[in-house]
């Protein structure tokens, strides 16, 4: 079982990254926040899970021991498998998922693409009081000292929507906070700076 990576992010991509590793790059899917805080040419340390399947063996990848808790937790649901809760870790990062099952909010989780609103409450019902937010946010911090960086996805989510595609907005956000400076994990102070960069940088590459 491959637990953990640590080595060079070799690429970067729309749903996973390459992470070179003893002269071998591994491609690990991971969740749309975490490839945002990722570099080409820099060390990261990873969080791992392989999944098998008939069709397919995928490597998934974290930045936070949180991330990937809630991942394997996600998918003790029935009929959750490791796609959907992928795409709710895009969506909501550990805190705002695990608060909005202890909430009974199916309409946060519901705007994961693929779930659906029965989704929603199926994990509501099958989760509520075995997740333990205490410690869930006790591993928040990421090993390479970039957090599940949920500003930042902000920003990318706010690209998205004005009609940007997602690939694009993530590079364009990266591009930015490596050229202006900017520390991650970004600050809600520099949420409307970074959005106003990426899109003149976006305007300037049609």
């Amino acid at each position: 079982m491959i637990g953990m990576l640590v080595g060079e992010v070799g690429q970067v991509g729309a749903s996973s990254a390459l992470i070179m590793v003893g002269g071998v790059g591994y491609e690990v899917r991971m969740p749309m926040a975490d490839l945002s805080s990722l570099h080409a040419g820099r060390e990261a340390s990873v969080y791992t899970s392989l999944n098998v399947s008939q069709d397919a063996i995928t490597l998934y990848g974290f930045l936070s021991l949180a991330s990937k808790r809630m991942f394997l937790d996600l998918q003790k649901v029935s009929g959750i498998g490791p796609k959907v809760a992928l795409s709710l870790l895009s969506t909501l990062n550990p805190e705002r998922l695990a608060k909005a099952v202890a909430d009974n909010d199916a309409a946060a989780l519901a705007k994961a693409p693929g779930l659906g609103r029965k989704g929603a409450q199926k994990i509501i019902l099958e989760l509520k009081g075995s997740i333990d937010l205490d410690a869930l946010m006790g591993d928040e911090a990421a090993p390479s000292g970039e957090a599940n960086d949920g500003n930042l996805a902000q920003v990318v989510e706010g690209l998205v929507s004005l009609g940007w595609r997602q690939s694009d907005a993530q590079s364009a956000v990266s591009h930015v906070c490596d050229e202006y400076d900017i520390a991650l994990p970004l600050s809600s102070g520099d949420v409307p700076r970074v959005l106003k960069l990426a899109l003149s940088s976006l305007d300037r590459g049609r």
